[in-house]
């Protein structure tokens, strides 16, 4: 049985992780990428990987799956960004 604390981290990685599916399925559909910006995804993909490291080493469930799955979906929008770069 999950104690409390662990389903509150839980639902709060499941609700935070999530919403960057509407962002990557947009830009799967539409391969437009103008107002994304690229730094901003490559530090947050970083810190999403730090974030991911450090639920590694305390053994904390919910970061790792919140950041691994998010790891996933940001890395996804981050490589359909340098994909569909706008010709300049």
């Amino acid at each position: 049985m999950v104690d409390l604390t662990t389903l509150i981290g839980l639902l709060a990685a499941f609700g935070t992780t999530f919403s960057f599916l509407p962002q990557a399925i947009k830009i799967i559909k539409t391969k437009n990428t103008e107002g994304i910006s690229l730094s901003m995804y490559l530090m947050f993909s970083s810190g999403v990987f730090l974030w991911l490291l450090y639920g590694y080493l305390k053994s904390d469930t919910p970061v790792m799956l919140a950041n691994g799955i998010t790891l996933v979906l940001a890395v996804i929008i981050l490589s359909l960004k340098i994909k569909y770069k706008p010709k300049s």
